[in-house]
């Protein structure tokens, strides 16, 4: 192959690897919990769920609740890490409730926890 032959394919790959380098960034933006959701959750059910009048989750313990509820429906036996990440998402995204430093797995606002300001202080104050 000729000089020219060389430089036409190596500009070929850098224009790839370009390509790939701005489009990858949106794929490793996603959360740990939106991935979850998106591969387990909305075969079931678009975000419209969450959107109707007599939804179940009506603050965070209660959607807290509903992860590991229908989790459990579906046989995923995901971690309390992974219930709390679906979690964190679905409130980020949609719902916005005030959260709360309560376990996962117990469903209900703990007493005398403080409520943190993040999904961060969620996460380290969690279980």
């Amino acid at each position: 192959m000729t000089g020219q032959g060389q430089m036409s394919d190596r500009s070929g790959w850098l224009l790839l690897a370009i390509a790939i380098a701005i489009f990858a960034p949106s794929a490793m933006a996603q959360s740990r919990g939106e991935l979850l959701y998106r591969t387990h959750c909305i075969s079931c059910h678009t975000t419209e769920i969450h959107w109707r009048d007599k939804r179940s989750a009506s603050n965070w313990p209660a959607l807290k609740s509903q992860v590991r509820r229908w989790q459990a429906a579906a046989s995923l036996a995901w971690s309390d890490g992974d219930i709390l990440d679906v979690s964190l998402y679905l409130n980020e995204s949609i719902y916005h409730f005030e959260q709360t430093a309560d376990p996962v797995s117990s469903g209900g606002v703990g007493a005398n926890a403080p409520a943190p300001t993040s999904a961060l202080q969620v996460r380290k104050n969690g279980p």
